[in-house]
């Protein structure tokens, strides 16, 4: 496990597109979520220990958020032939036993990661109506490793300004995580 902070993409940069697939095979499209007033895309794997460590306060905010208008977007983008337990079929039973009720996706040539610019898992930018970044950052100041408790302070205070329409304030903090598997480049 490499410890890696967010790469902290400049605010205002618009929404790189995507067109990627659940484990399932269905296609889903940075367009479909146009109507979302707020839109929050995080780089999520299942085997890091960070992930792990907030992942079900994730979900219970996801689904707490939803019904205000925040459209979440989970992407797996580490390199599953090396790290099994990332695989499309273990990400439907993470799906399944987390109760996400967004879709989980398979990036698996990297591309969606790298026009993003992520860096870690977990690593969360969060889009305005106009899709263009408003924050990127932790979940909130708890670690595996620290016994600050898991809350999403950081992103429920970000998401709550991008809905209300108020910039969000600062500052904001880079998530820390795992990095990305990237596969070998030739």
């Amino acid at each position: 496990m490499a410890r890696t902070p967010s790469s902290m993409v400049d605010l205002g940069t618009p929404g790189p597109s995507f067109a990627l697939p659940d484990p399932a095979g269905r296609v889903w499209r940075f367009d479909e979520f146009a109507a979302a007033p707020a839109l929050l895309v995080a780089f999520w794997c299942n085997h890091c220990p960070y992930v792990q460590h907030i992942r079900d306060r994730f979900a219970a905010l996801a689904a707490e958020l939803a019904p205000r208008g925040l459209q979440v977007v989970a992407i797996n983008s580490n390199d599953f032939d090396a790290y099994p337990d990332d695989r499309p079929e273990a990400m439907a039973a993470e799906a399944r036993r987390g109760r996400y009720v967004f879709p989980y996706l398979v990036d698996a040539d990297q591309s969606v990661a790298r026009a993003y610019r992520a860096a870690c898992t977990p690593d969360f930018f969060a889009y305005g109506a106009d899709r263009r970044l408003a924050y990127r950052g932790q979940f909130d100041p708890s670690r595996p490793f620290n016994d600050v408790p898991v809350t999403g302070s950081d992103l429920r205070h970000a998401v709550d300004a991008i809905l209300a329409g108020r910039a969000v304030a600062a500052p904001q903090l880079p998530s820390l995580g795992c990095n990305i598997k990237w596969k070998p480049q030739p």
